[in-house]
């Protein structure tokens, strides 16, 4: 899932923006919506125990029922637990088509870690509970929901418009985007790709804040640090201890500040804030547009780990391991660290800079390669992709439905700091785009975590707001 950023004091935002006033829905789609919802959330797709090809049949149950041909359907992947669904809509061919992307599979869950079953759809105090409530089952119904309306209708759309629902998106080996492009590109090429994942409107007390636009984002990458050395008895410890001079070497790493970079789509979205912003903060961002820009604003802004993540490559330690025995010395010592690097620049580079950053030869720093198991010496030289242009086919309608859905909030286009199948396709030359109608309240985004959630109406306006959207799109 994508990973949102809120860089903006909220306080002088909420005197910019006017209430938003509820977008009429259409009831009968709401229930269909949410029975399509509740389905996906009852199924367990997770990489341990789950199964994804059991999600995809239901959906292409409910798609051929409402009237898609089953040669219009595909349902392939590399294995029987990782089948991934292909559905075109035709069009009238006048525009290349459009793909909608979707994930069916959802991170693990411990029932004793959640008030609810994590894998029972569950409506209760305004909010439907579940894992995949959030990321992505919401996006994945609301999908599904929108293609069967627009079948329903009559609807002939003025380019093809492709639904891929896939797995391995979270984990596992089989990512769903990945094997569809390398295997099967023919199905799922397109003009421009729309993936739904995550959530797109922030809200304080219930006040829309602005509407995110993803137009890129980080590339993922893990690395491997190793300490290694003889070991030996407990009780005669020496200082070149494997696990000291891992942490150590550690330590130097989190005071390290990649270099402050922006590009055209994190320019763009900085400068959207200095407009609607005031005070302090909205200076120091109009201080950081300038060329060259004010490093003091810089620093400021980035004590804001949202800024900071979208102002900088940023790594982190996030797993340890040491040691054989209690009675002692260790003889090897590791770290994982996590990477969330800026496009233009590579996994091997960065690689290069953490062994810069640690200063200790006797380190080693491997690459772990996607599948989270196979370790190299050496990092890809790929570079993150540069970000599309904010095509006019793609944000009329939207800068349109936002006004009349939540009047007063802008669009903001930005960075994902996190990870998506959005990395698969843009890297494949599909221009991406990253949106939802889904708002959740700030500080109460719980993907991946306990009580996953989504409120109900949040759900059936993100419905009926895609819907419009997607009908707009292929109606020009």
């Amino acid at each position: 899932m994508r990973i949102r950023s809120l860089a903006l004091t909220i306080a002088a935002v909420l005197v910019a923006v006017a209430p938003a006033t509820p977008a009429e829905t259409d009831a009968a789609a709401n229930v269909l919506a949410h029975d399509v919802f509740k389905e996906l959330i009852n199924i367990n797709t997770t990489d341990s125990v789950g199964n994804v090809t059991t999600a995809a049949e239901a959906m292409a149950k409910r798609l051929r029922a409402g009237g898609f041909a089953a040669a219009d359907m595909q349902l392939l992947g590399p294995n029987e637990r990782k089948r991934n669904l292909v559905v075109r809509m035709k069009g009238t061919g006048a525009h290349k088509p459009v793909l909608m992307i979707g994930h069916l599979d959802v991170v693990e869950a411990n029932r004793e870690d959640w008030t609810t079953d994590p894998f029972k759809f569950v409506e209760k105090d305004g909010y439907f509970y579940g894992r995949g409530t959030e990321d992505m089952k919401d996006g994945d119904a609301i999908m599904v929901t929108t293609l069967l309306r627009l079948k329903k209708e009559g609807f002939r759309p003025n380019r093809d418009i492709i639904l891929a629902l896939t797995a391995d998106e979270e984990s596992g080996t089989a990512n769903g985007v990945d094997w569809l492009l390398k295997n099967h590109r023919d199905l799922i090429d397109a003009e421009f790709v729309l993936n739904h994942d995550g959530y797109s409107i922030d809200t304080v007390h219930g006040k829309p804040v602005y509407f995110e636009l993803d137009g890129t984002e980080k590339v993922y990458a893990d690395y491997l640090v190793t300490a290694a050395n003889r070991g030996g008895h407990s009780s005669l410890p020496r200082p070149d201890n494997a696990i000291y001079e891992l942490v150590n070497s550690l330590a130097q790493l989190a005071k390290y500040e990649f270099p402050f970079e922006l590009n055209s789509v994190t320019r763009a979205y900085f400068e959207r804030l200095a407009k609607i912003g005031t005070g302090e903060h909205a200076h120091d961002i109009q201080l950081m547009l300038k060329v060259p820009a004010d490093p003091a604003a810089i620093a400021r802004l980035s004590q804001d780990p949202n800024n900071r993540s979208i102002m900088h490559t940023t790594c982190v330690a996030t797993r340890l391991a040491a040691g054989h025995a209690n009675n002692a010395l260790p003889q090897r010592a590791k770290a994982t660290v996590n990477c969330r690097i800026l496009p233009g620049h590579s996994p091997e580079e960065v690689r290069k800079v953490l062994i810069q950053v640690l200063a200790d030869p006797k380190l080693t720093v491997q690459y772990i390669d996607d599948d989270g198991k196979t370790i190299h010496d050496t990092a890809s030289d790929k570079r993150g992709y540069p970000p599309p242009p904010l095509r006019p086919e793609v944000m009329r309608p939207l800068e349109s439905l936002v006004a009349s859905f939540w009047p007063g909030i802008p669009v903001v286009p930005t960075m994902s700091v996190g990870a998506s199948d959005g990395m698969y396709t843009s890297a494949a030359g599909l221009p991406t785009y990253n949106f939802s109608g889904i708002a959740v309240e700030h500080g109460d985004a719980r993907a991946h975590g306990q009580d996953e959630r989504v409120g109900v109406e949040s759900f059936y306006r993100g419905n009926e707001f895609f819907y419009r959207y997607i009908k707009a799109l292929t109606s020009e």
